[in-house]
């Protein structure tokens, strides 16, 4: 089988598919300075959709997500993002938890894990 990799860099790709499977690398928002926990979710959660859709995939098709939030007190505000993005009718596993994340702007850093298709 092939390995298709999506926006691939010197260091790593922001997805990779294999077989029926879709691998997003950790989404974080393009432009976090100034911008608290809601609106880099929303911008990561963008970013998912346009990801997913490159790869032949759908949020209906995510099969689990990690959430890394830099503060975790910052759950609720992640979630009204979150909430209002999921489809409610496939919505996957998740775990979220409080993480140091690569630079101090940074504070939502989100992993997928999809089937392809389409919903």
């Amino acid at each position: 089988m092939t390995i298709e990799r999506y926006e691939t860099g010197p260091r790593m790709c922001q997805a990779a598919a294999h077989g029926g499977l879709v691998f997003l690398a950790g989404q974080v928002a393009a432009d976090p300075v100034g911008n608290g926990v809601t609106v880099q979710t929303q911008a990561v959660l963008e970013q998912i959709d346009r990801l997913l859709a490159q790869a032949g995939s759908h949020k209906s098709r995510i099969l689990s997500t990690t959430i890394y939030l830099a503060d975790i007190s910052t759950f609720a505000e992640m979630n009204a993002a979150w909430d209002a993005w999921v489809d409610r009718e496939n919505p996957p596993a998740r775990a979220t938890v409080e993480a140091k994340l690569a630079a101090p702007e940074y504070l939502v850093e989100v992993v997928v894990v999809a089937a392809r298709g389409e919903p």
